[in-house]
């Protein structure tokens, strides 16, 4: 019982800032990101996946397509690395170059974007870890 109140309770502290942003990507995100952690870890992955899931501030389903083609007619190079592209890796911060991403995608303003093994990603360049794949 215990385990089923921690989980509940932990799953409506992260599901709490997807709430004060009503924005329906958020929604979206958090739902892929429950199901996906509830497929690897269970219900707590499901509460943790929730959490990842609704990235606030990233590129929201109705711009993807419009940010793929920007990338494409950037042409940034493509990073290198070894191992999985996911959300949560952290990329080395001396190889790999931020870009900004013009407003008109409603990124927040502290997230940059790169492309690492041809995929394009959002990173937190304080930290280096991606927050969002994009393709």
């Amino acid at each position: 019982m215990r385990k089923i109140t921690f989980v509940l309770g932990a799953a409506a502290l992260l599901a709490a800032p997807a709430a004060a942003n009503a924005q329906s990507d958020i929604a979206v995100g958090a739902g892929t990101g429950a199901a996906t952690g509830a497929i690897v870890a269970g219900p707590f992955g499901a509460a943790v996946g929730a959490g990842v899931g609704a990235i606030v501030g990233g590129i929201s389903d109705a711009t993807r397509p419009r940010f793929r083609e920007y990338v494409v007619h950037e042409r940034p190079p493509s990073y290198y690395y070894e191992g999985d592209v996911e959300v949560g890796a952290v990329l080395p911060p001396d190889r790999v170059t931020y870009y900004e991403v013009p407003r008109e995608y409603g990124v927040a303003p502290r997230y940059r974007y790169t492309v690492v093994n041809d995929r394009t990603v959002l990173v937190d360049p304080r930290s280096g870890r991606v927050v969002q794949i994009v393709d």
